[in-house]
């Protein structure tokens, strides 16, 4: 008589540090910062769809909106910085996905992304579950982002990216560039600005 498999498919990943991630039981023990970094540094938003030699990736992504979230917020509270700096971590196992996509998927994607989201906040001393207020911030400085982004080098008219993104209303933010850059650089880029963050974190605590 012939066995019938009852193994299950894998669910988890082996991470450049060493660490096995589980994506179905994300634990705060196998996160590592370098391994986001590195992970978000070749992740490509837009689909690739953007000007320039490099893609734009989702660490270069999320030093922007952590830079426009500090300007929102200034002055900006750490704790809510490294939220900002961290909105999209989960994408370092699940990649980036075009709201289109998401759409099609349904809740599944959701639920994903918010069980590596709170075991990532814990890994870093963050609330599971942000405030209101503040991820209507952090919302808010991504949706900047993406216009920002959309109007500079993903192809997209003023007119068309005001109708699908929020305008910008903040000269200062209206001033800055978007400019992709090799993955390396952003690598580091984010994990600089990481321990910055997780600095003067630790001055508050201690």
């Amino acid at each position: 008589m012939a066995r019938t498999s009852h193994s299950q498919p894998r669910a988890w990943q082996r991470m450049l540090s060493g660490r096995r991630l589980d994506l179905l039981d994300p634990t705060p023990v196998d996160i590592e910062i370098e391994d986001i970094a590195h992970g978000l540094a070749f992740v490509a938003r837009w689909n690739g769809q953007t000007k320039g030699d490099w893609p734009y990736s989702v660490a270069q992504h999320s030093l922007l909106v952590e830079q426009i979230f500090s300007e929102l917020t200034a002055p900006a509270d750490p704790r809510w910085q490294l939220a900002a700096l961290l909105h999209d971590a989960p994408e370092y196992v699940i990649g980036d996905m075009i709201s289109p996509v998401k759409a099609a998927l349904g809740g599944d994607y959701g639920k994903l992304d918010e069980r590596l989201a709170i075991a990532i906040h814990q890994r870093f001393g963050l609330p599971a579950i942000l405030p209101a207020s503040i991820k209507k911030l952090i919302k808010q400085a991504d949706h900047i982002s993406a216009w920002l982004e959309a109007v500079q080098i993903a192809g997209f008219s003023e007119s068309e990216a005001n109708k699908l993104f929020k305008p910008l209303r903040n000269n200062k933010l209206s001033g800055l560039e978007v400019l992709p850059r090799p993955p390396s650089e952003v690598r580091a880029a984010m994990l600089a600005r990481h321990a910055d963050i997780i600095s003067r974190l630790d001055g508050i605590t201690a």
